[in-house]
């Protein structure tokens, strides 16, 4: 039975951070609700608890909780910030509001450097971002670690397994986190770790192939690296049985439908059906210029579509997708936890029901990184791998207005312009994503003695390194003034 570590989502913004760290100290780790029962967790025999931070202050009326059995049931409990507060309030502390937030980087001074923070140096760098602060110790507990503004900055109560830091070990500004986790995992929570891509390979082609039987099973084939891992997975689970639908929407970048064709054909061979609907998709959004409306609309017709295409494979009963964990947190907060909505994705929610399909999501609590790994696992193309992430809807949104014909074709050339001369710098490497938008306005300018009033296009970039965060990254003044000239001479 793979071992599971429970991360209890009180709203943070780091909480599926949280969840990704553990994984990759090669521990599985799954995001639930606040509120889960002692009983619920019972059923999954989890190695340990992480209570997340959270927006909200233990001192208020109506701040989430948990239930108490968690935290006197022996499992091993890690707290940080506002799950630190919530198990010191919970087993008899005293928590009280801080004068003044402690926000950014500190100093952290360890007072024992064993257990939670054994192996780690005396005085370390953290990050704080906190408007409590724990001003009594439940029975116990000592204090591990303190701060200058901080005087329980780390505690423990080392024969009851439980722990709790104010500051942010999951965040990269606190640089020995991960050791610090790596001991609540393996020296306190008695953890072996050893979960991988290859393992997650077998488990979940068992389950595939347990969950299918001897039936048909679709998947919806974009060409992004999402829905290739998961034809590659299902491909090695049930062979032939898989018929991959690739619906050609015609808002893909420059050259792309025909690179899908060539890869799924020549260089990985998948049972492929294309589906030629681009003028379906360019008729539904004429005159729309609403964002989200553009994405309900894409959705509706990639339903429509698929659906005529899925009715020619008889004893087809399953449709499988390339969902991810960002795509669920994004669509729904996560696991039914506080955080909210953010947009909606074409593909999480309602296409069983519409399509009469049993929905396969094997992705669906991978984070795009881990999904990267299982397809070198799977030994799908490296350039299909390292395809930048791009959106269901794709060219519709990076237009601001109406999508026409004529302006796919000059975003496209635009585009393609961006890609490459970025490529070509040797930075690219840090950058997560980089793209051309076609805003809805036009400027005046002057070329060869003439005057102009031309669209504008703008280039957006970004670094990240799990997709759920990211930063605007810091390009060369130099690579951006080649690719402001060559849009401006070639498109």
């Amino acid at each position: 039975m793979r071992e599971i570590v429970l991360v209890l989502d009180f709203g943070s913004q780091y909480s599926q951070l949280i969840a990704r760290r553990i994984r990759e100290l090669g521990v599985y780790a799954e995001i639930v609700r606040h509120d889960i029962t002692a009983q619920e967790v019972a059923k999954l025999s989890p190695k340990a608890l992480v209570l997340s931070g959270g927006p909200a202050s233990v001192c208020e009326e109506g701040s989430p909780l948990m239930d108490p059995a968690l935290l006197k049931g022996g499992a091993p409990a890690l707290g940080i910030c506002y799950g630190m507060q919530l198990m010191a309030d919970i087993l008899g502390g005293k928590v009280q509001r801080q004068i003044s937030r402690e926000y950014g980087p500190a100093t952290l001074q360890v007072d024992v450097s064993d257990g939670l923070l054994g192996g780690l140096e005396r005085n370390l760098d953290v990050w704080m971002s906190h408007g409590d602060y724990v001003a009594q110790l439940p029975p116990n507990f000592r204090v591990l670690a303190h701060t200058g503004d901080c005087a329980v900055a780390a505690m423990g109560d080392q024969a009851g397994r439980l722990f709790g830091v104010q500051f942010h070990p999951e965040v990269v500004h606190t640089p020995y986190g991960k050791e610090m986790l790596s001991n609540f995992l393996f020296k306190t929570a008695g953890c072996s770790g050893g979960w991988t891509m290859a393992n997650f390979i077998e488990e979940q082609t068992a389950k595939i192939r347990a969950t299918v039987g001897d039936d048909q099973v679709i998947c919806a084939l974009s060409g992004g690296v999402d829905s290739s891992v998961v034809a590659a997975l299902l491909a090695r689970a049930i062979g032939p049985r898989m018929h991959a639908i690739f619906v050609d929407n015609g808002l893909l970048r420059q050259g792309e439908a025909q690179q899908v064709r060539e890869t799924f054909t020549k260089d990985y061979p998948l049972n492929l059906t294309v589906a030629d609907a681009r003028a379906e998709f360019i008729s539904a959004l004429s005159g729309v210029q609403e964002p989200e409306r553009k994405r309900k609309i894409i959705g509706k017709t990639f339903i429509d579509v698929f659906q005529r295409h899925a009715r020619e494979i008889p004893g087809a009963k399953f449709l499988a997708q390339g969902t991810l964990y960002p795509d669920v947190i994004e669509s729904v907060s996560a696991k039914g936890g506080p955080s909210a909505t953010i947009k909606t994705h074409h593909n999480v929610g309602g296409l069983p029901a519409k399509l009469g399909f049993k929905l396969i999501e094997p992705l669906r609590e991978l984070f795009k990184d881990e999904v990267r790994r299982l397809g070198a696992e799977l030994h799908l193309p490296r350039p299909m791998l390292a395809r930048q992430p791009f959106p269901g809807p794709g060219l519709a949104v990076r237009i601001l207005g109406e999508v026409t014909e004529p302006d796919l074709e000059t975003l496209r050339q635009a585009d393609w312009i961006v890609q490459q001369e970025i490529h070509a710098w040797e930075g690219h490497h840090q950058l997560w994503q980089w793209f051309a938008v076609l805003l809805p306005v036009k400027s005046v300018g002057v070329m060869g003695d003439q005057r102009t009033y031309a669209n504008v296009v703008a280039v957006r970039a970004v670094t990240s390194l799990d997709a759920m965060t990211a930063d605007w990254a810091r390009i060369p003044p130099e690579v951006l003034a080649r690719i402001s000239s060559r849009i401006i001479n070639e498109v």
